[in-house]
């Protein structure tokens, strides 16, 4: 009897629109603890009543033997709780709104609209009732949803339609490499594959990479923007945006050795840097024959170990790129 209502928790909460990461036991749990609706109750059972998280904990326990430990109380509140109230199904301290938000008597309590919608369960009336609540109150899944369209970082790919990415500052970097990068320093090259966070495998051009025999399986570790310039050289450039992730690391250059055995392009190898304290914390990491370019200073480029590049500056500015040594 208790792991169907906690089945059929989980049931009413993904009709009622919670995000995927509500749409477990641990929700269905608390919302039949907030319900107060315990394994011999019926959904047309389902109450108000004001209940505290350590409340929530004690009634699983007894009611479906699902034990949670004292320390999980800030997870049942920040990963079921928060959303449940941004959903419109808990009201917060409706007792005292001025309560601070770290007391230990908050308590949460059922709305009308949810409990008149979820005593609709297992009746006829259930998909008009669900409906009516999502009417009322939204659907947090769509509004999740919407909120990451609106955060989404856009990019028009040079010769391509434009690509979306998720927010972060990795993503942050990639655009950059793309706008800032690649105009300065390979104009003329192609872009050929660009990751994603959330996605690895964003934007891929699979004819050229055929063609170049490049690998284009997911499970293949290619860096995170790839650029191939026919024009010049027949030369393939590899760069890793670092923030998180390291540089191009010697390891990191025999891992993309291999998986580029059967490309004859000639490879250059580029660690991209948000500013100079990331590279500072990266420098150590950094393959020798390789280079190194900067998102807070894009006319610059450091090449690690190069007397190719032992060149005489003018002391005048000029308005051509100069690269380092």
């Amino acid at each position: 009897m208790g792991a169907t209502k906690i089945q059929q928790g989980i049931a009413i909460l993904t009709m009622l629109g919670m995000p995927r990461a509500q749409q477990n036991e641990r929700s269905a749990l608390t919302l039949l603890a907030v319900l107060n609706l315990g394994k011999g109750k019926r959904w047309v059972e389902a109450e108000q009543r004001m209940i505290r998280v350590h409340d929530i904990l004690t009634f699983i326990k007894k009611e479906y033997r699902r034990t949670y430990a004292e320390n999980t109380r800030e997870t049942i509140r920040r990963q079921t709780l928060h959303q449940f109230e941004q959903a419109g199904l808990v009201d917060r301290n409706p007792d005292d709104p001025n309560r601070p938000t770290n007391s230990p008597n908050n308590v949460y309590m059922a709305t009308p609209e949810a409990v008149e919608a979820i005593k609709e369960f297992e009746t006829p009336r259930w998909q008009t009732a669900s409906a009516e609540f999502a009417r009322k109150k939204g659907r947090l899944i769509e509004r999740y949803a919407k909120r990451r369209r609106e955060h989404l970082i856009t990019m028009k790919v040079p010769g391509s339609a434009s690509i979306s990415f998720s927010p972060g500052k990795h993503n942050e970097l990639q655009v950059k490499v793309v706008k800032e990068f690649r105009p300065r320093f390979c104009p003329d090259s192609e872009v050929l594959y660009v990751g994603d966070t959330a996605r690895k495998m964003l934007f891929v051009k699979e004819e050229t990479l055929r063609r170049l025999s490049i690998p284009i399986t997911e499970h293949d570790k290619l860096p995170d923007v790839v650029l191939y310039n026919n024009k010049k050289k027949h030369q393939l450039i590899l760069i890793e945006a670092v923030t998180a992730h390291g540089p191009m690391s010697p390891k990191r250059q025999v891992e993309l050795e291999k998986t580029l055995k059967d490309c004859g392009a000639r490879r250059v190898y580029v660690s991209a840097f948000p500013d100079l304290r990331e590279l500072k914390r990266h420098i150590d990491s950094i393959a020798w024959e390789t280079e190194v370019w900067i998102a807070d200073h894009p006319d610059h480029m450091i090449h690690f170990n190069g007397p190719k590049f032992l060149t005489a500056y003018d002391t005048q500015p000029r308005s051509t790129t100069a690269t380092t040594g």
